[in-house]
Parts: structure tokens; sequence; C-alpha cells
């Protein structure tokens, strides 16, 4: 059975790097180009064998928002290299693969890398394969911005040199709030087409605050920009196109029905985008835009996602088997009793506290994280906790660490302490040799997994991942972040395997109703907000935290961690007796996870 999760595992990778491959028509790497201030960009290159010297191709640079690498948006590589236009999909600065930038707005001044890119193609006689007078931008969210303001730095060189732009065309996807003012419209010499979710909860910072595109200044004003022939509009005819190819003034604006993180992964969407760049290219004979199949990619990839974790148990137990290991294991400890009358009372009430606790503090305290970590918050290079998003929700963890072990030792010592069975049940009870041992073991399983992973990528250039949760490969500077990082998120870790195994192991529940309901416990907090968050966004039309909304967005991928974090725990206990194998594994696993798919401002 687990030779098959393996065989399954690296059968879907295969499969998902064909996907990627177009079955054999489109050859994709990695690069890493050097860029101005000692910085670099590292990206996937998709080029079609179709393209050559003797018939250059289209070229797209496709850049990821914020928080996103290059994979995040494969799906549009996949499908603009299937048409044959040749796809540069970049980690933009201090994400992914490549460095930090020395600007502090990276996406506004550099486009992310993305201008470094485009100025590469015109100057190395290496990419031959690229018509230079072809070459486009597209971009979601933050890379949206990147894009519009990469039409508008090469507009700008284009009206100063008296020559036609290097960006041939640009799409934005998700953004409008910035790089639409007046003046800079004026600069841009690129045909633009724009894609805005109705229903994107960041809507409320446009100047309408909403997300109706047919009569938002900011579009009003691109248009009218590009289509100078005729009279100034006041309202756009959404999906219908302004302005001609031959003067590169072309524009269209789509408004699809979606939520801001849901846009680069709808069907429709794609198409919308697709379309452009056929139509901006004048590319007629080739695949119609509906005609997708990145979806059964990003298919194949969760069942790697899935059967990389299916994978830890058993990896464990063979470990647990052999000499060194098997003096960890223990008799598992008797199940606590079913708390009764006032016990009954005393259990319900720090449920429910600690829930509303880790509801309540997720929002101030990623608030408080931009004062305390002010050189990250501001996008300054700094090895003092360099992850601007992953600092709130390691204040988050810390805070409710602690509450946790607070209300499991002090509920016991106030109100239990007559129960002399109680502590040991909990699974507290190890020497530190067998300490030492619980480290070293979880410390293999950590270098399994993130080596399984590594050949995964080296055999078949894909890694694990499923919309906003991803396992992928890692600088190796990531590791210099684990001392920083880990002890802090430990205590949540060490405090959720105590609360899993010790104070929700009641004797008559049942081992799969325990763990359903530990998961539930762990991740309701997080879950309530994201239940406000929509709630009022579906019934207002604005989101309830506006300030904090990307943090919101943030539980997109924390939330799945909380729900699953309890089966390992329990896992793990089940297999030592002891409550520290679960935490030291998964804490190593999914904190390197977590520092591995953010922001890090990691000094050049």
């Amino acid at each position: 059975m687990n030779y098959l999760k393996l065989l399954i595992l690296l059968l879907s990778s295969f499969i998902a790097s064909m996907i990627q491959s177009s079955w054999g028509d489109v050859d994709v790497q990695s690069i890493k180009l050097p860029t101005q201030n000692g910085q670099w960009v590292v990206a996937d290159l998709f080029k079609p064998y179709s393209a050559t010297s003797a018939d250059p191709a289209p070229a797209i640079i496709v850049i990821p928002g914020f928080q996103r690498s290059k994979e995040t948006l494969s799906n549009i590589s996949i499908e603009l290299s299937r048409r044959g236009i040749v796809v540069i999909a970049i980690d933009p600065y201090a994400q992914g693969g490549s460095s930090s930038s020395m600007s502090r707005r990276a996406a506004t001044k550099e486009g992310y890398g993305m201008f470094a890119i485009v100025d590469y193609i015109y100057n190395t006689s290496v990419l031959n394969y690229i018509d230079k007078d072809k070459i486009g931008a597209t971009g979601h969210s933050a890379g949206g911005l990147a894009a519009i303001r990469g039409a508008q730095y090469f507009g700008d060189q284009a009206i100063k040199t008296s020559t036609a732009s290097k960006l041939h065309s640009v799409f934005v996807s998700g953004m409008i709030r910035m790089g639409f003012k007046r003046k800079d419209i004026e600069k841009i010499r690129s045909n633009v087409g724009i894609s805005y979710a109705l229903y994107d909860e960041g809507a409320w910072q446009n100047e309408l605050g909403h997300g109706d595109m047919s009569i938002a200044p900011e579009i009003l004003r691109v248009i009218n920009h590009q289509n100078k022939e005729i009279e100034p509009i006041d309202s756009v005819h959404i999906g219908e196109y302004y302005g001609h190819l031959a003067d590169r003034s072309l524009s269209i604006v789509y408004n699809e029905k979606l939520l801001h993180p849901f846009q680069p992964y709808s069907i429709d969407a794609l198409t919308n985008q697709i379309n452009f760049f056929l139509k901006s290219f004048e590319m007629h004979d080739t695949l119609p835009a509906n005609d997708q199949v990145w979806f059964w990619k990003e298919f194949m990839t969760l069942i790697t996602l899935i059967s990389s974790f299916l994978l830890i148990i058993p990896v464990a137990q063979y470990l647990l088997r052999l000499p060194y290991f098997s003096t960890l294991v223990n008799p598992i400890p008797k199940e606590i009793p079913k708390p009764k009358g006032r016990g009954n009372y005393i259990f319900w009430s720090m449920i429910i506290f600690s829930s509303i606790m880790a509801f309540i503090s997720y929002i101030p305290l990623s608030e408080l994280s931009k004062t305390l970590f002010a050189e990250a918050s501001g996008r300054n290079q700094t090895w003092f906790f360099p992850q601007r998003m992953n600092n709130a929700v390691m204040l988050w963890a810390i805070f409710n660490g602690l509450l946790g072990l607070l209300l499991f030792f002090g509920s016991y010592l106030l109100f239990d302490k007559t129960s002399k069975g109680f502590p040991s049940s909990w699974g507290l009870s190890i020497t530190k040799g067998e300490l030492f041992k619980t480290f070293y073991l979880g410390l293999i399983i950590f270098v399994f997994y993130f080596g399984l992973i590594n050949l995964i990528y080296y055999l078949f250039h894909v890694d694990y991942r499923f919309i906003f949760i991803a396992v992928r490969t890692f600088r190796p500077e990531t590791l210099l972040l684990l001392p920083i990082y880990l002890p802090l998120f430990f205590i949540f870790f060490f405090s959720n395997s105590i609360r899993v195994n010790s104070a929700l192991r009641l004797k008559g529940f049942g081992e799969i109703k325990s763990v359903l309901f530990s998961s539930l416990a762990t991740a309701s907090g997080l879950m309530i907000i994201l239940l406000i968050q929509y709630t009022t966004f579906f019934f207002t039309g604005t989101v309830f935290w506006k300030a904090g909304w990307l943090y919101v967005n943030l539980l997109f991928g924390i939330v799945p961690i909380m729900l699953v974090l309890p089966i390992f725990q329990r896992s793990f206990f089940n297999m030592t007796g002891r409550v520290y194998l679960g935490p030291i594994t998964m804490s190593l696993i999914f904190i390197t996870i977590l520092l591995s798919n953010t922001v890090c401002y990691f000094p050049l």
C-alpha cells in the first residue's frame, strides 16, 4: 500500500509534467537572470518547439501577485504556450527563487523584475526565437500592477525616443487602484486588456468603492486615452474592443463575477485573457481560447500533494521499527474520562473560549506585526524576521499557543487536581535521550519529505500544489530562517499536540470523532474570520476587515493546515505514546512550507 502511494505520487507528477509541456510540444525549464543592483530573477521558460529563429513567436512575461510564485500562474503559462507563444513566468522580487530588491516599490519601479526581462530579450541574441516586436506582459493583483507599470515605463521610453514601446500588449488582472492615475495612463503606448472581478474584496479601495467596471473612472481614463479618435465616453461596454491594433491603442475590459483570489483559476477569465493576446498578436490559426487543459495539471498536483502527506506516517512507522528508534515506542496512555457535571461545563467553556480568542486575536496581532517588525512591513531587506505576512501568523501562533497551555494546565490545577489519573494520560514523560532521538527522527522525516519534492521537481519540473496550497522547493537561505521562526511557532504546535492528545482524547468518544472534533476546534477561530468576512461581503458588497483584508485572504492557505494538523498529531501520538514527535515533525514541515511560500526580504 505504501509503495502504491509513492507510485501514485510519481505517476501523477509525470502526468502533470506532460500536461505542463503540452505532451512534449513545449520545452519547460528554469532560468536565472542577473538584473540590476546585484539582483536576480528566477523564471520558468515555456518554449514551444514551433518557435524558431526562422519563425519567431510572440512572448509574454507572466507575473504572479503578492505572496505568489511562478508556479501559481502555471495555468496561463500552459495555455499560452499551447498556442505557440513563448512564456517567461517569473518569481517576483522577494518571492520564490528571485532575490529581494533594493527598491521598496519593486512592482512599480521594476515590474517585480519584468522590466529587466524585457530589456534582456531585446539585448540578447540567445532568444532569437522570440519576435521582439510582439512582447507582452500579464499579471494578477500586484502582478497586474507590475504589468500596467511596464506599459507606462516602456511607453515613457518610447515617447522620449520616438520609437515603438518594447511592450506590445499588456493584460492587467485584479488591479486598478494603483497605476491608473491620468498622469500614468498618458504614458501608455501598448494595447491594454483589463480584467477585474466584480466581487473583488479589495474593490472598496477603488474610486467608486465597488467592482463595477462599466463606470469606473480608472477604466474610463484608460479607454479614453487609448481611443482618442472618438468623443470621451462615460461608460464602458464590458467585453467590447476599443481602439486599433495598427497604433497599439486596442483596449478591452472584462468584469467577471468572481472573487479576487479565485480570478486566476477561472476558465472564463483565462478565456478572456487568451483571446486578448491572440487578437493583439494576430494569431488566428490556433486553438480556441476556451480549449483549456490546465485544470488537469492542477488536479494531478493535488494528487501529488495528498500523496506526499500520506507518505509521512508510513515513513515514520518504518523508522520507528529500526532498533535505534524503537525505544521511542511506548504504550498509548489511557484515555481521559468524559467530563461530567461541572467538568463538562468547564470543558466546553474552554473550547469556546479558545476559539473566540483565536478569532479575535488574529487581526489585532496582524496589525501589531507591522509595528514590531517594521523593516519587513516596510519592504526593507532584513534578517530580523524578514517575512512580512508570516510575522503576523507567528504572533497569532505564539499568543494562542501560550493561551492553550495556560488553559490546559490551569484548568487542571484549579479544577481537576483531584483526578489522579490525568497526568499519566498526557504522554508528557520523556528522558533527555528520548527527546534527542525524537528530534532526530522528526528531522529525518523532514529531510525525506523535502528531499522527495526536490527529486520530483528535478525529474518532472512540478511541485505539490492546489490553488492556494503549495509545497515547493526553496532557496537554501530559507533554512537560515528556521532557527528564527521555528522555536516560536513550535509553541503553538506543542500546545496543539497536548490539546489534541490529552484534553480532547476522551474515553468513549471514538478515534475518528475525536480527531475530527480536534480539527474543527483547531481551525474554528480562523474559520469564523472567513465566515464573517465573506458573509458581510455577500450582504453589503464590502468586506468586514478592510485594512487587514490581505491577512484574511492569507487564511485560505492557513486554515487547511489547521484542519489537517490534528490528524498528524494524533497519528504520531498513537505511534509513540508521547506528545512530542507530532509537533517536532509537523512544525518542521509546515513552517518550511510557510517560509517558502511567502514574501521574504532576504538581504542581498
